[in-house]
């Protein structure tokens, strides 16, 4: 099979860019033909930010580079894995012209929200879900706390909402749970459940660890940001003394090394590579995951998973399905410190063995390379035929 792939890149590299990358990978290791389409925001200056503003909304340019590379390519089916705001809806138009089958992945919430984590000053928000334009996002400048940059991103989704872009010119979407499916659903783009598939994100192995050969720590690693559930953590620690290791960097970062310097079962470690994080996975205890917002399909987690390591998370929407409450690790209360002191303590008494089998075991059922494979031609043989028979 030809598979196109297309990625519109933000100006910061993020799990997005990394799940181009592994299906990529993925697709070629298992005897595909990929070639990929790269729009990158970070390109975006001087002029160009005054062009962005009808750019994003419809594209010639992409429209052009896209269309060549199909004449050159002749891909089987086109799969989108963002497009904001180079690459624009005007790629969606083009594949409909030369009737290839054409699949957008949804990593976030954007289409229905500017901020994209439907969140609004560190509570869930869903007031602009059900509207074709939500001015309230443009009210609280929901996107980069800018009213202009709100506006602009409300325009694209709003217009294109009302022209059945959505809709009629995207033939299919994949989202990572069931959960974000039904918020799709259930929202102002108004998109049929059969448009809809489901399959999460993966991760290449990265080694079972044993209970028996973890030590005495449990481990962050993510963004210090608030929708991260920082100072949910940093509560935590002041209810029960357990030892902590951070990896991460972001606006909370001061905030961490205040407590760090004062409690010294707290370490900080700052960025670090990706070997160090894997290797801590496999020693620690547990990984810690506090978010307050729904995230999406957090490869954090699946790699703890890989590794074998019980995650104890937030009980929020979605989250709440990736991690089994007593299978493959615990669940305590959204932004309640004190209950995940008590789901540490408890963890620290009673640390069941089993919890790490699940953890190996879901991963190997559901987020491993090869269920993933399988997942998503399942996925491209759909489309590609119910292409046909339109």
């Amino acid at each position: 099979m030809k598979i196109l792939q297309i990625h519109n890149k933000y100006t910061k590299q993020g799990g997005e860019d990394t799940t181009v990358a592994s299906e990529r990978k993925l697709l070629l290791e298992n005897g595909h033909i990929v070639e990929q389409v790269f729009f990158d925001n970070s390109s975006i200056a001087g002029i160009e930010k005054l062009k962005i503003l009808y750019k994003s909304i419809y594209n010639q340019e992409a429209q052009k580079i896209l269309r060549n590379k199909i004449q050159t390519f002749q891909p089987d089916i086109i799969h989108v894995h963002n497009f904001f705001y180079i690459a624009s809806p005007a790629i969606f138009y083009e594949a409909q012209k030369h009737k290839i089958p054409i699949i957008a992945t949804l990593q976030n919430f954007r289409l229905i929200c500017a901020g994209s984590l439907l969140m609004r000053k560190g509570q869930i928000c869903e007031i602009c879900t059900q509207k074709i334009f939500p001015t309230d996002g443009i009210k609280y400048r929901c996107f980069q706390n800018s009213t202009l940059k709100t506006a602009q991103l409300t325009l694209v989704t709003g217009l294109h909402k009302i022209l059945g872009t959505w809709k009629n010119k995207v033939d299919a979407y994949i989202t990572l749970t069931e959960f974000v499916k039904k918020k799709l659903i259930h929202s102002s783009l108004h998109l049929p459940a059969e448009k809809i598939f489901i399959k999460p994100n993966f991760t290449y192995d990265k080694g079972f660890a044993l209970k028996a050969e973890r030590q005495n720590f449990f481990l962050f690693v993510g963004r210090l940001s608030q929708e991260k559930g920082i100072k949910t953590l940093l509560d935590a620690t002041q209810l029960y003394k357990f030892n902590l290791e951070i990896i991460g960097g972001g606006e909370m970062e001061k905030l961490v090394r205040e407590y760090a310097h004062t409690n010294s079962n707290i370490i900080y470690h700052g960025f670090c590579g990706q070997d160090f994080i894997f290797e801590k996975m496999k020693q620690c205890k547990a990984l810690l995951f506090p978010s307050i917002w729904y995230e999406g399909m957090p490869l954090t987690i699946l790699e703890a998973f890989s590794t074998g390591t019980p995650v104890i998370i937030s009980d929020i929407d979605n989250l709440n399905e990736i991690v089994s409450n007593g299978y493959n690790g615990l669940h305590f209360r959204t932004g309640d410190g004190q209950d995940l002191a008590q789901k540490i303590q408890d963890f620290d008494k009673n640390p069941q063995p089993e919890l790490y089998h699940n953890a190996r075991q879901t991963y190997e059922q559901l987020y491993s390379p090869q269920k993933n494979y399988e997942r998503l031609m399942q996925i491209y043989e759909t489309v590609i035929e119910r292409k046909k028979q339109s």
